[in-house]
């Protein structure tokens, strides 16, 4: 069996590998050559196996996560912290992006993971659901509606709004506020999540945003959350990847962090109005 693989070696090869003399057999300089060719091919498997193994227990390299500012700064910073803690040689990149971005960042393999809002529809995208949200009306607390124990679309027909630029949150405001379309005044459109918190507390107008993102400033005063009706406005969060994506064990950490993260936020009090 070895002597036919050996000859149909020398046919693949065009040339002799082996010299015969008698009983004695002795490379010829072509065998030489494929021999430490060969020695240095089994010498990198086994260097390729050791860095797999090595990955496996150390791992490293480089993770992309997509995301929306807001995410970006009350969901992130945290994971990011722990992330880095368990994980010192994985790199974390950010690529800021807005909605249905971050799922086109994804789909085509430019980031590694995303964390976007529900509704989404994509069949090759694994969507895992991590936590709700509140969405609210913030204002100032002079403003006349700081002291509502809820909001709604009639309320709000006599006060300049400042509404999100684009997004789900844009959407979902846009068919809640469909009844008095006609009515309201939108005064402006704002893409920054930071910029809309500090256009309220300077008295501009009123805007909607998720409880999470304003929890300090209603802690402290700064600003008011009022609910809205009839019924309260959910956003809900998912973390998404490809189906077909094979996780590491770098990449698994990260999912298993995120997760554990979104049990706390859970934990987290709801804001009072006040």
């Amino acid at each position: 069996a070895i002597s036919a693989q050996v000859r149909q070696l020398e046919q693949e090869l065009g040339t002799q590998l082996f010299e015969r003399f008698g009983s004695r057999i002795s490379l010829t300089t072509a065998g030489r050559i494929l021999h430490d060719y060969a020695d240095q091919i089994l010498s990198l498997r086994r260097q390729a196996q050791d860095a797999i193994n090595e990955l496996e227990h150390n791992p490293r390299g480089e993770l992309i996560i997509a995301a929306n500012e807001a995410t970006c700064i009350y969901v992130l910073p945290w994971v990011f912290a722990e992330y880095q803690r368990l994980f010192p040689a994985v790199q974390l990149q950010v690529v800021r992006s807005y909605g249905a971005r971050v799922v086109e960042a994804i789909l085509e393999n430019s980031a590694d993971f995303g964390l976007a809002q529900l509704p989404i529809e994509e069949k090759k995208l694994q969507i895992v659901p991590i936590f709700s949200d509140e969405i609210r009306l913030i204002v100032a607390p002079q403003h006349a509606l700081a002291v509502q124990p809820a909001v709604t679309p009639a309320d709000l027909t006599r006060h300049p709004l400042l509404l999100p630029k684009s997004g789900t949150t844009r959407r979902r405001l846009d068919i809640w506020l469909e009844t008095v379309e006609d009515e309201i005044l939108v005064s402006m459109e704002l893409d920054s999540t930071e910029m809309t918190k500090r256009f309220v507390m300077a008295g501009l107008g009123a805007s909607f945003l998720a409880v999470s993102h304003c929890r300090e400033e209603v802690a402290v005063g700064r600003l008011r959350a009022v609910p809205l009706g009839p019924e309260p406005m959910m956003r809900r969060l998912a973390l998404v990847y490809r189906k077909d994506k094979a996780l590491s064990k770098a990449a698994l950490g990260f999912i298993q962090i995120v997760l554990e993260n979104a049990k706390t936020e859970k934990k987290k009090p709801q804001v009072t109005t006040k």
